[in-house]
């Protein structure tokens, strides 16, 4: 019971610190649809966004299906900030369907920071997936089950990342830390503008079980929902901002001290997470690397 209040006391004070709703970025002026755009919307005010994934036919019976997805990206790309969303994600039979959520540089030798939520069975539940990509390498998972019912409610889903770290936050808590270790050699998102991706599409390939287990076609539409698009971040406008978005500047507030690590209070919150709640780290994965395990996974993280 202890240790509950003070991951709770720790969770209010962060949530005071970093205010999700300081900044509005509304996803009709901010986002567009780059893939099913027909399948999908933007709604009320244009603060509310619904992904749809579902299976269209012709009227005669030999007509091949055709599955339908759809996505939306940022029409700027950013370095460094915090990005978030409130997902509410796919309700009830979702397996096989992965909504991602991630921002991402372009060509093969893209950065790119994801979160996935790999769908389940009904009564399952969902897997959070975790990577990173720098400089086009990644294999850097980290899975995670959630602490609650992603489908009941919106929640808060955070990437933030500046010269020091990246993290990622569910609900104000940290879940993952990727730090910069760039002067030992170790690729760091820190020199291509990102911009911010979301999507609902059929992986029922891998996603649900290794693949075993597919989409049930006969529950469609899934449906993707989401609130409150927020961009506190440093507006990427070419080579340039390498060297503005990392300057410790009062205006990029991502640089101060208070972001260079997490407080004490927020690594009690990650380590609970971690500890009930992570079911894959690919630093712990020795037998798919063969033993030559990716350097960041002989340093501090945290």
């Amino acid at each position: 019971m202890a240790s509950l209040r003070a991951f709770l006391v720790a969770l209010f004070i962060f949530a005071v610190a970093f205010d999700p709703s300081s900044v509005n970025a509304k996803f009709s002026k901010s986002m567009y649809f780059y893939w099913g755009a027909h399948n999908s919307a933007i709604l009320g005010d244009g603060d509310d966004l619904q992904l749809v994934l579902n299976q269209a036919s012709g009227d005669d019976l030999l007509t091949i299906h055709q599955i339908i997805g759809s996505g939306v990206k940022s029409k700027r790309s950013f370095l460094f900030g915090s990005i978030q969303m409130l997902i509410k994600l796919v309700p009830g039979n979702s397996a096989g369907t992965v909504t991602a959520y991630y921002v991402s540089s372009s060509g093969d030798t893209h950065d790119e920071i994801d979160f996935e939520f790999l769908g389940n069975t009904s009564g399952q539940p969902y897997t959070i997936h975790t990577n990173i990509y720098t400089q086009g390498n990644g294999s850097r998972e980290q899975q995670f089950r959630p602490w609650f019912d992603p489908t009941a409610d919106f929640h808060n889903y955070t990437i933030h990342w500046n010269p020091t770290e990246v993290v990622w936050y569910i609900d104000n808590v940290p879940i993952r830390v990727f730090r910069n270790y760039e002067n030992e050699g170790i690729a760091y998102p820190n020199k291509q503008g990102m911009r911010v991706y979301s999507s609902l599409w059929n992986a029922d390939n891998w996603a649900t079980q290794g693949g075993r287990v597919k989409i049930d076609w006969t529950v469609a539409p899934f449906i993707a929902r989401y609130r409150n698009f927020r961009a506190r971040a440093c507006k990427w406008n070419g080579p340039v901002s390498i060297n503005q978005c990392a300057a410790n500047t009062p205006a990029n507030w991502w640089t101060s001290p208070a972001y260079s690590k997490l407080s004490d209070a927020r690594l009690g919150q990650m380590k609970w997470v971690r500890d009930n709640y992570m079911i894959y780290n690919y630093c712990n994965d020795t037998k798919r690397f063969n033993g030559q395990m990716p350097p960041e996974c002989f340093k501090a993280q945290f």
